[in-house]
C-alpha cells in the first residue's frame, strides 16, 4: 500500500481511482475506502478488500450538491437539508435517476442511492480531481473499528488496497448521519445530531436504525467491533478488562476526561483501536466502556458502541 501525502498525493490518488484502483482518503467523519462508483469491477474490489456482505450498500461521495442532482431525484426536504448541511456529515438516501451510471453493486440492488458531500477540503479536492462519483465505505475490515487516521487504514487493510491519502486525524470521528427524506426517516445516527435536522424539518424524526432489511450503510446489528469483546455494563469491574473511561469514570484511557461529547465522538474509534492493542499486550479478554449520556452526539456514540458489543455473526 502506498502512503500519499498532499498536495502532490491528490493528483496521484485521483489517477489511481480513475484507473479502477482502491484508495483510502480522509473525510471529516472517518477515512473512506474509495473506488470509482461507475466502475462495477472497481466497486467489487471494495467488497473483497473489506470482506463486506454484498447486501450492504455504499455511500457515494461528491464534491457538491449540483453533481448530486445529476444522479438522484431530490424533493423539497432533500434540497432543504442539502442546503443546510452539505458539505458536512449528512448522507441522504434518494431515488436513483434512470441512467445515472452508478454501478449496481453500489446500491446493493436497491432503487435508491446514499449520497454525501464531505466537508473536509482534502476530500473535496480529491473528488474534483477524480471527476467521477466515488463510492466509499469506511476504510476498515467489515464489522471492525472504523479508521480515523491513516495508520488505522494501514493496520487494517495493508496488502488489500492500493493507497491511502494521509490527511491526518479526522475532525468529527463518527460516520455521517444517514437520512431518507420526503418524509424524513433516520436510518443511522451519526456526526450530525438529530436535533439539528429536526430544527430544519420542523418535526421529530422517525427512527429505523436496525431494520430487518438493510436500507443503508451501518445498519448491521454487529458492526464497528474490535478484536476483544466489548461490554457496556461496568457495574462489576473485572481484572481482565481494559476500561475506556468518560467524564468522572477514569479508565486505562478516556474518550473525554471532561465529559465532552464532541471530544468523545472524535476519539471513539481511535480509543477502540488503542484499547484493543492494550488488551492484546496485557493478555486481557474484554474491553469495558463507561456510560455515555444518550443525548446529542451521545446517541450516535452509543449506537456505535451497542453494535460493537453485539454478538458476532
Amino acid at each position: 500500500m502506498i502512503r500519499l501525502t498532499p498536495p502532490d498525493g491528490v493528483a496521484a490518488a485521483a489517477e489511481l481511482l480513475r484507473a479502477g484502483k482502491l484508495v483510502a482518503f480522509p473525510t471529516e467523519t472517518v477515512y473512506g475506502l474509495g473506488a470509482d462508483a461507475t466502475d462495477g469491477q472497481a466497486v467489487a474490489k471494495i467488497y473483497a478488500a473489506k470482506g463486506r456482505p454484498s447486501f450492504n450498500p455504499l455511500i457515494v461521495h461528491l464534491p457538491d450538491a449540483e453533481e448530486a442532482e445529476a444522479l438522484v431525484t431530490m424533493g423539497p426536504e432533500a434540497r432543504a437539508l442539502a442546503a443546510a448541511f452539505w458539505p458536512g456529515p449528512l448522507t441522504l438516501v434518494l431515488p436513483l435517476r434512470p441512467g445515472a451510471g452508478v454501478a449496481s453493486l453500489v446500491t446493493a440492488g436497491l432503487d435508491t442511492v446514499a449520497l454525501r458531500v464531505p466537508a473536509a477540503p482534502l476530500a473535496r479536492d480529491l473528488l474534483r480531481a477524480v471527476g467521477r462519483p466515488v463510492a466509499a465505505p469506511s476504510a476498515n475490515l467489515s464489522g471492525r473499528i472504523s479508521a480515523t487516521r491513516a495508520d488505522h487504514v494501514i493496520d487494517g487493510l495493508s496488502g488489500r488496497i492500493d493507497a491511502v491519502l494521509d490527511g491526518g486525524a479526522c475532525d468529527v470521528g463518527l460516520e455521517s448521519t444517514i437520512l431518507r427524506p420526503d418524509p424524513a426517516v433516520l436510518l443511522r445516527e451519526g456526526g450530525l445530531p438529530a436535533e439539528r435536522i429536526e430544527a430544519i424539518l420542523g418535526y421529530p424524526l422517525t427512527r429505523d436504525v436496525t431494520p430487518g432489511r438493510v436500507q443503508a450503510p451501518g445498519q448491521l446489528a454487529s458492526h464497528y467491533a474490535p478484536g476483544a469483546p466489548v461490554r457496556l455494563d461496568i457495574s462489576h469491574r473485572a481484572p481482565d478488562a481494559v476500561l475506556i473511561g468518560f467524564g468522572p469514570v477514569a479508565g486505562d484511557l478516556s474518550l473525554s476526561p471532561d465529559g465532552d461529547l464532541t471530544e468523545a465522538a472524535a476519539s471513539l474509534f481511535d480509543a477502540l483501536h488503542r484499547a484493543d492493542a492494550l488488551a492484546r499486550a496485557r493478555g486481557h479478554h474484554r474491553i469495558d466502556v463507561a456510560p455515555i449520556p444518550d443525548r446529542g452526539l451521545g446517541r450516535a456514540i452509543n449506537d456505535r458502541l451497542r453494535r460493537a458489543a453485539a454478538p458476532r455473526p
